[in-house]
């Protein structure tokens, strides 16, 4: 390794050293003649890493894990998650890898890991790859929702592998790079509790508890503690994910993180016309993860992660699970609080006003949106220029001219605060077709069109000239948008 890999990052191997029963040793394959495509500087230069570097033969190995240093000790790690509602015992990382943890300047310790970096134990009838359409989506996704304050794993590069990948035709292959606060879901739990081991559990519950939720530590039943951390930031995720109009397609148990960070962006997307119904993935036929049912199946979710750790909030099942029930009953008070504030921040409206005000404007407000399918971001935007006196935008998209214009009269009454609005309402989102346009392009080797979203999509309240195209609506042409897991 060269002398600026050395002195600067130390891989550290945390999970790997604490929880062996969870973490096969293993080594992402060779790739043939890797190419960078995509490197998040500033987020390189955030974790300690020299931009130049990664950009160097040398650098970009490292970037998918073919050239490690010798402290390096990569995992794939093992969980098992509840798929749309069915239980599978023996996930894991089938295609990933764990490099290890790494300590940037602010001390914080962030996990880097490898998506599409070859098959491993756990890959079943997997062939281990990933191609560059998926991989750069995730890329693009989830910096645009870490540029809207959404707690996000984050993507530090994308490598064109060299290698040609079998889906419905050769497509070229690819390696993400991502970081997260750690890559511990609830399907890391309850792969644990499946074990019977509860030495096992309860090492990967402190191991949580020091690596996200310190504060348990003070709590008179710590693991009791642990579920209520994980319960509030998972609520407040959500909320967040519903007030962006985001959908994330695949709420498996495996892709819920404890850190409350989001996790893994295959069939995702971020609503258009607004419609609670919207469902997106391909293989969602039931509509499980559509648009309203984000908040339930958290809910579900999290009930499967209290189950997980039951034994260790008591020793008397039935005491346990009373106190686990007492817990999850706090979610949908803690979501609807955090989404009902943030919706009075969408509508410039101070925190403090009295619910009984704000509730029925908001209430009011959806069922227009919803009746017009008008666009969602596009809408809550143009009600910064309302609040400046400028209806037209906002009220050419609604249906019902008459209760829109007895709306605004009620609404401006309150003087919403329109430069704040802007300040939550982005302009700029990662628009289906703009996504799909630049997957499309990169496939075919033509990294500009991803280049310019990202620009767009990095900063997104922020109005800018020559970017209109990029907070329009897809057009009519665009069709039904359908969306695919990658694998």
């Amino acid at each position: 390794m060269s002398d600026i890999a050395h002195s600067t990052i130390a891989f550290e191997g945390h999970f790997a050293r604490d929880l062996p029963e969870m973490a096969v040793p293993w080594r992402a394959e060779e790739a043939p003649e890797p190419q960078l495509l995509a490197l998040n500087e500033p987020l390189a230069v955030e974790l300690g890493f020299e931009p130049d570097f990664l950009r160097s033969p040398e650098g970009v190995r490292l970037l998918i894990g073919n050239a490690l240093p010798e402290e390096a000790t990569p995992v794939a790690q093992a969980y098992s998650g509840h798929q749309f509602g069915w239980y599978s015992p023996r996930l894991g990382d089938g295609r990933a890898l764990l490099l290890g943890e790494i300590a940037g300047p602010d001390g914080k310790l962030r996990d880097l890991h490898l998506k599409g970096s070859g098959r491993t134990p756990f890959a079943r009838n997997g062939d281990g790859q990933a191609v560059v359409g998926p991989m750069l989506r995730e890329y693009i996704v989830s910096e645009a929702m870490h540029a809207l304050n959404i707690p996000t794993t984050r993507s530090l590069a994308v490598v064109a592998t060299g290698r040609a990948v079998q889906r419905e035709t050769l497509l070229p292959g690819a390696v993400l790079t991502r970081v997260a606060s750690s890559h511990l879901r609830v399907g890391s739990f309850q792969y644990a509790r499946a074990t019977n081991d509860l030495e096992l559990l309860r090492r990967l519950a402190d191991h949580a508890i020091e690596r996200h939720h310190p504060s348990a530590v003070g709590e008179a039943n710590r693991y009791l503690g642990l579920l209520e951390a994980v319960i509030t930031v998972q609520a407040t995720l959500v909320a967040q994910w519903m007030l962006v109009g985001f959908v994330h397609g695949v709420m498996n148990t495996d892709n819920m993180t404890v850190s409350g960070e989001t996790i893994d962006y295959g069939p995702c997307a971020f609503m258009e016309g607004f419609d609670p119904g919207a469902v997106y993935s391909s293989i969602d036929e039931s509509g499980r993860y559509a648009y309203r049912n984000q908040p339930l199946i958290a809910e579900w979710n999290l009930a499967r992660f209290a189950e997980s750790i039951a034994p260790l909030i008591h020793d008397d099942e039935e005491q346990a699970v009373a106190l686990a029930v007492e817990a999850l009953n706090g979610f949908r008070q803690q979501y609807s609080a955090a989404w009902f504030s943030g919706m009075k921040a969408k509508l410039g409206l101070p925190e403090s006003i009295d619910d009984g005000v704000a509730s029925p404007l908001v209430d009011e407000l959806l069922e227009l949106v919803q009746e017009a399918r008008a666009d969602y971001t596009s809408f809550f935007r143009s009600l910064g220029k309302a609040a400046r006196g400028q209806a037209e935008p906002a009220r050419g998209t609604v249906l019902d001219l008459a209760a829109f214009d007895a709306w605004l009269e009620r609404w401006r009454a309150l003087t919403p605060d329109a430069n704040a609005m802007d300040r939550v309402n982005p302009i700029y989102i990662p628009r289906n077709h703009l996504v799909e346009e630049a997957l499309a392009a990169a496939t075919e080797g033509d990294m500009d069109p991803a280049v310019r979203l990202l620009a767009a999509v990095g900063d997104p309240f922020k109005e800018r000239p020559g970017l209109e195209s990029y907070a329009d609506p897809a057009p009519e042409s665009f069709g039904p948008y359908r969306t695919f897991c990658g694998t």
